[in-house]
């Protein structure tokens, strides 16, 4: 039997589903070809019924890893401009500063958990516009937590951050980019 005519699983079933809707979502299929498309995946019984649904789709990038880790003693951990965002990233720092700007980076995930482990650092958190972030489960002992006009519950569509740790001497900020005025 060759690997084509193996059956497929559940599993295989659904990771072909997300690779069509991400077609979608790029402008690479419309909205007629993805529900024949899917209608054919989700009841596929080999390999052979699902390659024939993804062929003339560009190969994947390789996914962005589930968790980061990004550590710091003293220093100021920055990440910002075109960055691969985790589903989930821990970042531990000491004595220094935190800044992650999520403005212009590449989120695949609907929600990205971000775990802080401050002790005298403080922390700066850039959403997109839209983008919603929950700090309820940060714990500062001497400083704050603001979320300014950023909201904290979760909307269709937007990009929802879920913030959680602590620090002992420092904030956190999570806000929006700033607005840049220009004058002619």
């Amino acid at each position: 039997m060759s690997e084509l005519q193996m059956r497929v699983s559940d599993e295989d079933r659904e990771r072909t589903a997300q690779r069509l809707q991400r077609a979608f979502s790029e402008g690479r299929l419309t909205h007629l070809e993805l529900e024949d498309r899917l209608e054919i995946a989700l009841t596929a019984k080999t390999y052979g019924d699902l390659l024939g649904l993804i062929t003339d789709l560009p190969d994947e990038q390789p996914p962005v890893s589930d968790v980061i880790e990004l550590e710091s003693k003293n220093g100021h951990l920055k990440r910002s401009g075109d960055w691969a965002v985790p589903r989930r990233l821990r970042v531990t720092s000491k004595y220094g500063s935190v800044e992650l700007d999520l403005s212009e980076a590449v989120v695949i995930h609907p929600v990205v958990d971000i775990e802080l482990d401050l002790t005298y650092g403080s922390a700066k958190i850039i959403l997109p516009e839209g983008g919603v972030a929950n700090v309820d489960a940060f714990q500062s002992d001497w400083g704050h937590a603001a979320t300014g006009d950023v909201p904290s519950r979760p909307r269709p569509g937007a990009l929802y951050v879920v913030v959680s740790g602590r620090t002992k001497y420092g904030g956190l900020t999570v806000r929006y980019p700033r607005k840049r005025w220009f004058t002619h």
